[in-house]
């Protein structure tokens, strides 16, 4: 093995755990062995070595995961921390991405060929957790998910084998790697992906409203999206603002352009019966993926304690808004804020498990530094959220994990599917799922229809 094998009691032991969650809220839990692999064959003798000595198996791509899913009691966790590789091939229009590269390093890749890819929001996390868990990316509402552009995945297998997985040879690995997120049944060291023509430019408009006219600018954007094309991103913060003395809400659109459909997409914000109580506003300003990358960047910034959460939802926008009330009523002082993304639905696939979306995503984001502080924020992100319940459609799995607030990811029929075939698969339950109570879509998927 070429990387680094550490025991729980060796020196480096703690910074390699605490290292691979990203989140300054470090999870209170200890694997037994960490793996720190520096190739595809180092992930194929960890399986082997956790397979030796009968340990479970997790896995660290990124560190984004918000609840640290890849660290867990005992085990072997196998961090894929350094495998990055990325390798574009401009005539077939695909690319070949390791799990741990970044947004910014794929699109930069991608941009040399004039391509692009909807990569995370985030320029921190890596890839792999994020397309496995359905993926929203940059410019998803109009590309789709980024789980749906797997054309292939090397995999690593329960039995310690790597094996090319394709429709055509193993349709059940890449119906699940299209969106079961932690529930995944393996490892994938390299994702083929179909990838895209970039975006002629990329667009911009930003109004700040007074918090006062909250629900009414909610309620607008909700309505507007129909009207938008699919090129357009459009999302709405709640909350603290930067260079402003108070919270205000603020809406975002953010225009892909192609030769169909340009800046004049963003025309509606400007027609706003609102407009012109904004106390702030940036009006079509061309920008880049990397300008975007930095702005998404201040928004989660790094060395902060982070708890995220959020739902799916459609419906009457004004009943949305009243359940929602003590999620956007309940906003702690400092960083933190709510999200209401609006990326409306896109179609889903036969040979993809992803399965959960609806037209807008509430999404409470508390960052904060002092422990003491831990319980109030966690409360508000997960608490909160209990009012909205009856209206969810389901969660992302980028975003959450059922240790956090019991939700779907997936459609009941799809997480039984999903367990049927991870018992072909991984019979045995070696590597980790979802990190819950039972560790199981069927009691997941049962507990969805009770």
């Amino acid at each position: 093995m070429r990387g680094t094998v550490i025991r729980r009691g060796d020196a480096s032991y703690e910074n390699a755990r605490l290292g691979a969650v990203w989140n300054e809220r470090k999870p209170d839990r200890f694997p037994d062995v960490i793996v720190i692999a520096e190739d595809e064959q180092d992930v194929v003798l960890a399986v082997r070595l956790a397979r030796a000595e009968a340990l479970r198996v997790s896995i660290r791509s990124g560190g984004h995961s918000w609840v640290g899913n890849g660290v867990r009691d005992g085990g072997l966790l196998i961090d894929l921390s350094r495998l990055q590789e990325i390798d574009v091939d401009p005539r077939s229009r695909t690319a070949r991405v390791q799990p741990a590269a970044k947004g910014p390093a794929i699109q930069q890749a991608l941009a040399e060929h004039g391509l692009f890819f909807p990569t995370g929001h985030a320029p921190t996390v890596g890839i792999g957790g994020f397309i496995l868990g359905g993926g929203y990316g940059w410019n998803s509402r109009h590309l789709g998910p980024a789980c749906l552009s797997i054309r292939a995945i090397d995999v690593v297998l329960a039995d310690g084998t790597l094996v090319h997985a394709t429709d055509e040879t193993h349709p059940d690995l890449l119906w699940a790697a299209r969106g079961s997120g932690p529930g995944f049944f393996g490892i994938v060291t390299r994702f083929h992906l179909d990838v895209y023509e970039r975006p002629t430019k990329i667009v911009r408009t930003v109004h700040s409203y007074p918090l006062a006219l909250r629900d009414e600018v909610l309620a607008w954007s909700y309505d507007t999206l129909g009207t938008l094309p699919t090129t357009v991103e459009f999302s709405a913060k709640v909350g603290f603002t930067p260079g402003l003395d108070t919270g205000t809400v603020s809406l975002t659109a953010t225009a892909f352009c192609t030769p169909e459909h340009g800046p004049e997409a963003l025309a509606p914000l400007e027609q706003a019966p609102f407009r012109d109580q904004a106390v702030r506003a940036l009006v079509g300003q061309e920008t880049t993926i990397g300008e975007l990358y930095d702005i998404a960047d201040r928004l989660n910034p790094e060395g902060l304690r982070w708890a995220v959460d959020g739902v799916w939802a459609e419906g009457p926008v004004e009943e949305i808004l009243t359940a929602a009330a003590p999620v956007l009523d309940g906003i702690p002082s400092g960083t933190s804020f709510v999200l209401w993304m609006l990326w409306g639905h896109y179609p889903p696939r036969p040979d993809a498990c992803w399965s959960a979306q609806a037209k807008a995503y509430l999404s409470p984001n508390a960052g904060w530094s002092d422990p003491a502080e831990d319980l109030v924020h966690e409360n508000w992100v997960h608490g909160s959220l209990a009012a909205v319940q009856h209206l969810s459609k389901g969660l992302q799995f980028s975003d959450n994990n059922l240790a956090d607030r019991f939700d779907l990811g997936l459609s009941p029929e799809n997480a039984e599917r999903l367990e049927k075939i991870r018992g072909v698969h991984d019979p045995d339950g070696f590597f980790r799922t979802y990190m819950a109570p039972a560790e199981s879509t069927t009691a997941y998927a049962v507990a969805a229809r009770s």
